[in-house]
């Protein structure tokens, strides 16, 4: 099946799930699933996290499905509230007692994306709730930095600020780790 066959699938998706149809609906959350469910495991770093996350947006988008005016505006909008109810469930006084980003989940990505080592997850997770959310976007989701500012609805200077004092602080948190020496850094 070739992308325009897809594209034009999914768009019959929304339209149809716009009308009501609970099955296309199912079809739609099957599409963008991981992409969401993703997201909420990086921010949130714990499994049953994500997958609240993942419910509850899913949950808002059937609520909206009328004000979404194209298939490209959905996986647009998808990311944006993902991003920002992950940023929201940070800010929650009762998380900071919740547990730090789980082993299991630093293991699994370090095998397929050094990035994600355990320690520089760790780190990650230590971020607050907003430059991490532009981190993940920018790093993990690979949007562009105009795309992170619609998502997060923060202007582009604040957004590129994230990334240079989120890269600063990681790269310094790593050298104090010993994770890299600060001659790799020059």
């Amino acid at each position: 099946m070739n992308l325009d066959t897809v594209q034009a699938e999914s768009a019959a998706l929304l339209n149809r799930a716009r009308l009501g149809d609970g099955a296309a609906f199912a079809g739609l959350v099957r599409l963008h699933q991981a992409s969401v469910y993703s997201i909420g495991l990086r921010m949130l770093g714990r499994r049953d996290a994500a997958e609240d996350l993942a419910q509850d947006v899913f949950l808002q988008l059937y609520r909206k499905l009328d004000t979404l005016e194209s298939l490209e505006h959905l996986g647009f909008w998808l990311r944006r509230v993902a991003a920002n109810l992950a940023i929201d469930w940070l800010r929650r006084p009762s998380w900071s007692s919740a547990s730090p980003l789980e082993e299991d989940y630093a293991d699994e990505r370090a095998e397929t994306d050094p990035l994600m080592s355990r320690e520089l997850t760790r780190l990650m997770g230590e971020l607050p709730p907003g430059p991490r959310a532009v981190m993940v976007l920018r790093y993990q989701e690979d949007l562009d930095v105009a795309d992170i500012s619609v998502a997060l609805d923060m202007p582009v200077n604040t957004v590129k600020s994230h990334i240079k004092r989120s890269l600063t602080a990681l790269r310094g948190k790593m050298v104090g780790a010993q994770l890299i020496t600060a001659e790799e850094l020059s």
